[in-house]
Parts: structure tokens; sequence; C-alpha cells
């Protein structure tokens, strides 16, 4: 089991994502992001599946045909969109994604942002966020909505960086929170 590995590379990402949340004014959301990674549950599985350079739910995933900790840590942050999925009454009880709220939306984005940061390391760029995000986008079960607001997000931070991004989501989309 690497514990020691694990257990920095949860603080590395939750440091990262509280890093840019306090820079556009999430302070509540940087302090709170991931706790349940801590968690006996989550933090034995990724011990015992870690690799360093990808998430150990997707190690746990191939070696057991699901991951565990994945299935207890979308249940818990809301900043996941598979946390939002329900069944859609309107749309004859289909399975669907639910809007979620603006604050969960801007975490998720600083979660890609951070989880990036945290295995591409040195070979980080801004475009990596989308470029994951475009490898798995056509399977995501999420609302419309949450998904052109993510997707703003991760093509401004492709093109113009993080400090116009942000800059962006501070003047423009928390100021109209408050």
């Amino acid at each position: 089991m690497k514990a020691w590995e694990h257990f920095k590379t949860i603080n590395h990402h939750k440091g990262e994502v509280m890093k840019n949340c306090f820079r556009v004014g999430m302070y509540k959301q940087g302090l709170l992001h991931d706790l349940s990674k801590y968690d006996p549950k989550e933090f034995l599985v990724g011990c015992k599946y870690y690799q360093g350079n990808r998430s150990p739910n997707a190690a746990e995933r191939e070696a057991k045909g699901y991951s565990s900790a994945w299935l207890h840590h979308k249940g818990r942050n809301k900043h996941h969109f598979e946390y939002w999925i329900d069944v859609d009454m309107d749309r004859g009880f289909e399975v669907a994604g639910m809007q979620m709220p603006v604050k969960y939306v801007l975490e998720m984005f600083m979660d890609r942002i951070a989880a990036s940061k945290t295995y591409r390391k040195e070979k980080y760029a801004d475009a990596d966020p989308l470029q994951y995000y475009n490898r798995t986008k056509d399977v995501m079960v999420i609302h419309p909505k949450t998904r052109r607001q993510l997707e703003i997000l991760l093509k401004m931070l492709a093109k113009k960086g993080e400090r116009e991004t942000f800059r962006y989501i501070r003047e423009h989309i928390i100021k109209r929170r408050r």
C-alpha cells in the first residue's frame, strides 16, 4: 500500500482546488472540497490502487469492474455531475442529468484543473482539462445548460489561460450571484 504517496496526492489536489477557489472568491467550497477522500471508504481504496499518474479509482474499476471509492465519492460531492443524475419525470422517467447550481459547476471546473495539474505535473498546459473533457464528453449524462457552462470555461481556459478565465469568473459569474 502506498498510503503516504496517496495522502500527498490528495492533499496536493485539494490544495490546488482550494487555491483556485480562493482566487475567485469561493472560500467555503475551497475549504470543504473533497473531504470525503479522507474517509476510509475512499482513502484505503486509494492507497491500495495508487499509481501516481492517474486516479486510483480507474485502477480499482479495471480490477473489480466498478469503483467502490468513486461510488462513495460522487454521492457525497455536489461538484461532480454524476451527483446530479436522477430520473427526469418530464421525459418519461428517463435517467438524465439535472441542472447543477452554478457554484458547483465552478467547483467542478476548478476540480478538473487541479486533477490535470496533479497528474500531468510539469507537463500541465491550460488545454489539458479541455482535452480530458473532450475524451469523455460523449458518454456524460449531464444537463445541457451545465454542459454549456462547463464547456465555455474549459474553452476559455485553453484559449486565454487561468488569469483571464478567473477574472471572467470573478467579474461576470460570482459578482452576478451576489
